[in-house]
Parts: C-alpha cells; structure tokens; sequence
C-alpha cells in the first residue's frame, strides 16, 4: 500500500529530499508510541518493571478466579476449607488411629491439617505453572502482555485460600487452647508469609521446569499428575520427620518442602523441630529450582507456540 507523504518546498524533483521526509515523518509516528514490545535475545531476562506496569491485569485475573471457581455453588469459598477438613479427618483416622504414626505430641487433627495446608498450596502453584503454556495458548495467542503473570496470578489466588483456611487452623487452635492442650506457639509465626513465597517459589520453579518441557511432549502431564499424587508421602504431611528412619533421611534433604512445613508446625504449635541442614538444603533446591524454571520459561515463552 502507497503512503501519503507532504513534501516541503525543493523536493518534488529531488529524490533524497523525499526520503529523508519519509524517514522524519516515520521517526515521528515511533515516537507517539507509548509501549515498544521487541524480541527478548538475552538467556535470562525478568523485566520487573514491565511486571508491575501489569499489576492491575494481575489483579483482575486474581479476581476472575476466585469469583467465577464457586460463582454456581452453594457453600462457595467455604469449600476452601472443607476439602482440607475432610482430608485431615481421614488422616487423623487412617494414619493416626489405624496406623499409630507419631505427631511429636501434636494434636492429630492440627498436625495433619497444617500439613495439608502448606501441601496443597506447593501443589497448586506446582500445578498451575506446570500447565501454564498449554492452558493459556488461546490468550498468549491473541494478545501481549507479561507472561510471567499468569504464574504471579496463580501464586496470588492460592494465597487467598491458604489465608482462609489458616483462619480454620486458628479456630481449632483457640479450641485446642479452651480444653488445656499445651501448645506453645512462637512470633516467628508472623513470618508465615515468607513460608508461603519459600513455596511458592519451590512450586513455581519446579512448575516452569515441567511446563516448558511440556510443550513439545504433552504425554509428560500425564506423568506429572500421577507423581504429583504420590510425592505427598515423601514429605512431612502424614508423618513428622522425626518419624523418618536415618538411611531414608536424605528425601528430607532433598524435598524443598520439607523444612516449610515442620518449621510452620513448630512455630505454631511448639512441638516439632528441623535441622539447619535440612533448611539450607532445602533453600539451596528452591533457588536452583526457581532460576532454572525462569531461565527455561524465558527461552520458551518467545517460540511455545509454534510448537502447540
């Protein structure tokens, strides 16, 4: 398509004269632009800034989800807290009465259901960036913006759960206080927070990782919701880690849920202890988890859907 360009005075005839116009006029329109997205070349690049510009589309995906997920049910958000409940009594019966297991003088409904907590929340930050390419193919498709919003999104409405069903595990502790158990909780427990973001992004990094491997072998999800389903029995859920044997003690180490979960456990209960080994082990397998995830999400976001 032609373009229309006003020529100024001595360049009707003058060939350069009409291209140096040309290029002004088109260095004008660039100028006008207020967002230039380009093509991302570095191995890892975050751009913070851009992240916070979208806040706004953050929150109203935070709030797409936490109203359209119930919007047809009858008990809505409180199902937030029945699942939990429901599971934490069938620990209680199978794991604490059936199977004897210790709770390092926990009360079993307190110690299975603070477990269940700090699991489910790894889980669904695990599993909604695990998925994130595939699920978001018809969004990413049409329109631009950050596509680390969409982890930061899942990470945001999981803490809005985990934040109400807490307010559950305190009515059980002020229940548990009211008939003289002793429980002794301590003021590291307003670090909560950075528990959940020591998980989220242990869920996160683990989930990027599976999700940009994902795309080119889809059969791989299959896989992960089955593991997904077991791993819950190689951490702290069901059992303390005192009740772990020494030659299996290492899973500890290795699992960078480990140490969230008992150190949650002993701050709001008193009970329950964690080595510092463990911790920083656990801290170490976060970070390697989270860098890789954003660095294999950065390679991939730029091309995942010419191969979906």
């Amino acid at each position: 398509m032609g373009r229309a360009v006003r020529l100024g005075n001595g360049s009707r005839h003058n060939p350069c004269l009409v291209l140096s116009e040309i290029m002004a006029e088109s260095k004008t329109e660039k100028e006008k632009w207020s967002l230039v997205i380009t093509p991302r070349r570095k191995f890892f690049n975050i751009n913070i800034r851009e992240l916070i510009s979208y806040r706004e589309l953050v929150l109203m995906f935070v709030k797409r989800d936490f109203i359209t997920q119930y919007k047809q049910t009858i008990l809505g958000p409180l199902w937030y807290v029945i699942s939990p409940f429901i599971s934490a009594i069938i620990f209680t019966f199978v794991f604490g009465n059936l199977a004897g297991i210790g709770t390092d003088g926990i009360p079993h409904l307190l110690f299975y259901y603070s477990g269940i907590l700090l699991w489910n929340f790894f889980t669904a930050c695990f599993s909604g960036s695990s998925d994130i390419f595939i699920s978001n193919a018809h969004i990413f498709g049409r329109i631009y913006y950050p596509r680390l919003v969409a982890p930061i999104n899942q990470v945001l409405s999981t803490s809005i759960k985990s934040f109400i069903q807490l307010l559950l595990l305190i009515a059980f502790f002020i229940y548990y206080i009211s008939i003289g158990t002793p429980l002794y909780p301590s003021w590291r427990l307003l670090l909560f927070p950075m528990l959940l973001i020591w998980l989220a992004a242990a869920g996160v990094g683990a989930g990027l990782i599976i999700s940009s491997i994902t795309t080119k072998y889809r059969d791989l999800r299959l896989l992960v919701s089955y593991v997904l389903g077991l791993a819950m029995y190689a951490a702290p859920v069901v059992y303390p880690l005192s009740e772990i044997p020494e030659q299996f003690l290492w899973i500890a180490y290795l699992n960078p849920v480990s140490a969230p979960i008992e150190l949650f456990r002993q701050w709001f209960f008193g009970f329950s202890s964690v080595s510092n080994t463990i911790i920083w082990s656990n801290l170490g397998i976060t970070a390697v988890l989270f860098l890789a995830g954003l660095t294999m999400f950065n390679q991939n976001e730029a091309n995942f859907i010419d191969v979906i």
